[in-house]
């Protein structure tokens, strides 16, 4: 996928899923999370582990809803 759609789409407010080609997922919780080069995806998740992607792996980002507080 190209960098700059990437940007577009994960600025405005979150949470995102990105799937890439392998299947695999990653939650973008806020755009804050991530940091979009030319050549390179970089997402942090909650326990502050880094996941590095080509963006040519991403096939998909999706909105996820916005989780609700309990009791709501």
């Amino acid at each position: 996928m190209n960098p700059i759609i990437i940007k577009r789409r994960l600025g405005c407010s979150g949470p995102h899923r990105i799937s890439t080609s392998d299947g695999k997922e990653y939650v973008v919780p806020h755009p804050e999370f991530v940091l979009v080069g030319r050549n390179i995806v970089v997402i942090e998740d909650e326990h502050d582990v880094l996941d590095v992607l080509d963006p040519i792996h991403i096939v998909a980002i999706r909105s996820e809803p916005k989780k609700r507080p309990a009791g709501k």
